[in-house]
């Protein structure tokens, strides 16, 4: 058996799926771990806000990893231990190419700054991801007002599931690896934040700088493409069932659906 001595989770579609609750099953075999001393931690796309109810429901005792990556913080301590910006004028130009046609007729944008939410319109998907997400959302008619000030996140709420396949690679010609970190995080979202902004990135700085840890001492678990940094800094990393391919051809180990409680089934075969 390796030296797990951290297991880092994902949110969304890894420990809380379409109930909005984190099952019984997940709880119990995250605080199992727990009880043989191995720390848990989240690494997620959502709000620091919004992540830090799943962060006390676990118990967890270690920084927190919101917005992909680019904020690190413990709950308990008032300040960052890292916060990454999108350079303003980058910022900038993907509002205005994004605001423009073909795109603004099939998606709406979030800008996020100071850890909070900002929408230039309020509208049934803007309220839903509030009631998800535990969230308030700020109306600002401008958003340029906030790109100004170099936003943590900026993210492209598509209208249909097949326009990030249309939408990711317009972009990756427009702006280099070195301009902007730009992934798809479920069938609707395209997220854009620092070009050193990724959770695995983050979960490096969790691991080493902060825990005095190495990489072959952690197991962590995901969905999607946020995750792909992650998982492969792991010394042992996991893609859910309900993963896209391209996820779970690089993981070392594929669980189960979140659905069937793929984390409880990944943390009893390897940590139990």
């Amino acid at each position: 058996m390796q030296d797990i001595r951290l297991l880092v989770l994902d949110i969304d579609g890894t420990i809380l799926g379409k109930s909005l609750e984190v099952s019984p099953a997940v709880l119990e075999a995250i605080q199992a771990v727990q009880q043989r001393g191995i720390r848990v931690a989240i690494a997620t796309g959502r709000m620091f806000c919004s992540a830090k109810k799943y962060h006390q429901l676990i118990a967890s005792d270690v920084p927190l990893i919101a917005y992909n990556g680019a904020w690190i913080q413990d709950p308990l301590v008032q300040k960052p231990h890292r916060q990454l910006s999108v350079p303003a004028a980058i910022a900038l130009d993907i509002l205005e190419y994004l605001d423009a046609e073909p795109w603004c007729s099939k998606l709406h944008l979030h800008v996020y700054h100071g850890d909070q939410l900002f929408v230039k319109e309020l509208n049934d998907r803007v309220f839903a991801y509030q009631e998800r997400t535990g969230c308030q959302a700020n109306l600002l008619t401008d958003l340029r007002g906030i790109t100004d000030h170099a936003p943590t996140k900026i993210l492209a709420v598509c209208h249909h599931e097949d326009l990030p396949a249309k939408l990711l690679p317009e972009v990756r010609k427009r702006y280099t690896d070195h301009q902007i970190h730009c992934v798809q995080s479920t069938e609707f979202y395209v997220e854009f934040t620092s070009p050193i902004a990724t959770k695995g990135q983050a979960l490096k700085t969790l691991t080493e700088e902060i825990l005095g840890l190495e990489a072959r001492n952690v197991m962590a678990i995901g969905d999607n493409y946020n995750d792909l940094e992650m998982i492969q800094y792991a010394g042992l990393g996991i893609a859910m069932g309900n993963a896209p391919a391209g996820v779970q051809k690089i993981a070392d180990h594929v669980t189960d659906s979140i659905e069937n409680d793929g984390v409880a089934q990944a943390i009893a075969k390897f940590l139990l």
